[in-house]
């Protein structure tokens, strides 16, 4: 089997079971690391509750893609 025939294969599988492929190519080009890990999650912990708790503002999601389309444009 080519790589076009697996990818057609693959694309013919139930979402759970895509979602699951995906994951894994995913994790395979970019192992998990526990440890920084950790550190993503307690710094998005800490800054949801910020955010609840209304010490920050949360930017509008088309801000940032706003600010992103104005920084590449050429």
């Amino acid at each position: 089997m080519n790589t076009k025939e697996l990818i057609e294969h693959a694309i013919d599988l139930p979402v759970e079971e895509r979602a699951l492929l995906v994951d894994s190519l995913l994790r395979s080009l970019n192992p998990p690391q526990s440890e920084i890990d950790a550190h993503w999650a307690t710094a998005a912990k800490r800054r949801l509750s910020e955010l609840r708790a209304g010490k920050v503002d949360a930017v509008p999601g088309e801000a940032v893609f706003d600010r992103i389309r104005k920084r590449f444009k050429r």
